[in-house]
């Protein structure tokens, strides 16, 4: 069996790592498997260097597109075109495509068109915001696929609702099964190398007892209202706790131009550099909780008994919400300062059990490559 995996962004070659890991673990048990990755190039990455691969234990990528810094049409469409010419070429018996980037949709295309069988891994996301390109990309890239491999009940509930499965171009009835998340795969393997970031002598250091926050939706960093709103309710908390906050450039600079400027920071508000993952892995592992506005984050925290406060309007995750290990506040200053002082407060522990009956039992990749032979 041959794999055509498209991938686009540094945290979907994260994500596949997993399931690279396994096909390489059945390959060496007899199993007849073959991946090719192509990297498409949509969100390029100067960390992605051979390092970056190694340290990571994933598979360098056997093509790289260089499709980036485009339009959405132009960037899809340059994908749609370059990755045909791959599947052409290697011809493989299935496309498998990650989360919900262009890349994804861009893959998910190819796969219908060519009559190729597609996996989609972590499928049944909802936002239910159309106003999001994930949102449209995850619900075409769902509406083609064959095999539907969904991290929770949630997502499989979702896709029944829009009347999944369907026949698809394959000509196979599109099987919808919950495999657990990959993402705790991945948590469970790379617990073992995580390592402390270096802080510089500007920084203050990491103390014990800290909030790991991280800001970076266009959503919030482009209206300076969202973004003044976080950041004075920040500045509150941090007369109390120690807040580490690994930064974009790009995030740091819409910051420094709020009015008035430069917008003062209180001292215990400590932005870093962006790290890499394994430093992601130790600062979620050492904090004692996690304010975010990413998607990815919000499980994780959870993979690490974190609760978590979400900077966002809506999640995909709303299993987490539900069941009271985080908590979704929008952007209000107040409404953030509360839930801060509510979570530093609970007594709700978050159990490995409890984590296992919502995402799986870290087997996932596992489970997506044996439903796949079996096709």
């Amino acid at each position: 069996m041959k794999i055509l995996t498209i991938l686009g962004a540094r945290p979907q070659f994260i994500k596949a790592g997993s399931v690279s890991r396994e096909i390489q673990r059945q390959r060496d048990e007899g199993r007849r498997l073959k991946e090719v990755i192509v990297h498409t190039g949509q969100h390029y990455d100067a960390n992605m260097s051979d390092i970056f691969f190694d340290e990571m234990k994933i598979p360098k990528p056997d093509y790289f597109l260089g499709v980036g810094g485009k339009s959405h049409g132009a960037m899809t469409g340059q994908m749609i075109e370059k990755i045909e010419e791959v599947a052409l070429k290697e011809k493989p018996d299935w496309i498998m495509v990650y989360g919900d980037t262009n890349s994804t949709l861009a893959g998910a295309i190819v796969a219908s068109k060519l009559h190729i069988k597609l996996a989609h891994v972590e499928a049944g996301l909802r936002s239910y915001n159309m106003k999001m390109p994930e949102e449209v990309n995850r619900i075409l890239t769902d509406r083609v696929s064959d095999i539907l491999f969904c991290p929770t009940d949630t997502a499989v509930d979702n896709l029944k609702k829009e009347g999944l499965p369907f026949i698809t171009a394959s000509g196979n009835k599109q099987q919808i099964v919950n495999v657990g998340d990959v993402m705790q795969d991945g948590a469970m393997f790379y617990k073992q190398f995580a390592k402390k970031p270096s802080i510089t002598n500007h920084q203050s250091p990491i103390t014990n007892n800290y909030i790991l926050c991280t800001i970076h939706r266009a959503e919030n960093t482009d209206d300076e209202n969202r973004l003044r709103d976080i950041f004075e309710a920040l500045n509150e908390i941090a007369k109390e706790k120690q807040i580490i906050l690994p930064l974009h450039p790009r995030t740091k600079q819409k910051l420094n131009s709020l009015h008035p400027s430069p917008f003062t920071l209180h001292p215990n508000l400590t932005i870093i550099d962006p790290v890499g993952y394994l430093e992601m892995v130790w600062l979620i592992d050492n904090c004692s909780l996690v304010m975010t506005d990413s998607g990815g984050l919000q499980k994780e925290a959870y993979f690490f008994n974190k609760l978590c406060i979400t900077l966002r309007d809506e999640t995909g995750w709303i299993e987490l919400v539900e069941n009271g290990y985080n908590a979704l506040v929008g952007v209000n200053k107040d409404k953030i300062i509360e839930s801060y002082s509510k979570a530093v407060n609970t007594n709700t522990p978050i159990t490995n059990n409890q984590s296992t009956s919502l995402y799986g039992d870290g087997k996932a990749s596992e489970k997506i490559i044996h439903r796949m032979l079996d096709v």
